[in-house]
């Protein structure tokens, strides 16, 4: 008789449940998240898209056991942020304050040790790790210097290069490129786009930048005024929005026809995040 083991299916790497997030705002309670649902498979890049307010950073604060949920379930890589946060916090890097992350009075190799004990990393590996991270951000030849003498772009490389210390199973981002100049915006994907060829990390970038999701990611959700209005492969997205003999469609494109509504317009209307 052959008998087969059926082996465990790996844990998503974010996992929510119908997770709901209110707050308490001057006009009353605000909804950032209504009954989210959402399953990101572990390896790939992943995109959280919608305008400013939609909720992704909400839901990446949730992810990361910063906040708890109002209603349902949250689990990264298997564990509860708010009930395991030691795990959780372990397991992944993030960068949700960007340069406001780092320590303007120290050195660029400082903040990196600094995170590094942190984690616990012994001394003679911290350093490596240190070293390493510094030349793949590009920074090694600033990184003796004090952060507060760095250019907005350089201190978000470092700002990533601190969240990989600890060699994280996940990787999350907040708006990586945002406020940054064209050269900087395109340093930024490419050391993200090194990353995700890399594999065996699962990276979530949350963004409103969907030409950029369209270059990067493998799949994505977008969110508006705090739902999940379409999960998929950008490439599936924009094949259910073609129309035959037009142009090919844009992540843009689905956004306007699921909402009603431009990016554009949806940013000027605002909603808290």
């Amino acid at each position: 008789m052959d008998l087969q083991l059926a082996l465990p299916a790996a844990a998503p790497a974010l996992w929510l449940d119908g997770v709901s997030r209110r707050f308490a705002g001057r006009g009353g309670i605000v909804m950032a998240l209504d009954r989210i649902s959402l399953r990101v498979p572990q390896g790939g890049f992943f995109g959280l898209l919608g305008p400013n307010g939609a909720g992704k950073t909400t839901l990446l604060r949730l992810a990361c056991g910063l906040l708890r949920p109002t209603a349902g379930r949250i689990e990264v890589l298997g564990d509860d942020p708010v009930r395991r946060p030691e795990a959780v916090r372990r397991a992944l890097g993030a960068v949700l304050g960007g340069e406001r992350a780092l320590y303007w009075r120290l050195t660029g190799r400082e903040n990196l040790l600094y995170a590094a004990a942190l984690y616990d990393l012994p001394p003679a590996p911290a350093a490596a790790r240190a070293a390493e991270l510094l030349r793949f951000v590009d920074l090694t030849e600033r990184a003796d210097d004090l952060v507060e003498g760095y250019s907005t772009g350089m201190r978000q490389r470092l700002a990533l290069a601190r969240a990989l210390v600890h060699d994280p199973t996940l990787l999350i981002l907040d708006e990586p490129t945002a406020g940054l100049d064209p050269h900087a915006q395109a340093a930024m994907r490419g050391l993200l786009d090194a990353l995700a060829r890399e594999g065996g990390r699962t990276i979530v970038m949350a963004t409103h930048n969907l030409l950029e999701a369209d270059r990067l990611c493998d799949a994505v959700a977008i969110v508006d005024r705090g739902r999940l209005v379409a999960n998929g492969p950008p490439r599936d997205l924009k094949a259910a929005v073609a129309r035959p003999g037009g142009p090919e469609p844009t992540l843009e494109d689905v956004f306007l026809a699921l909402t009603g509504r431009s990016l554009a317009a949806a940013d000027r209307s605002g909603a808290p995040a």
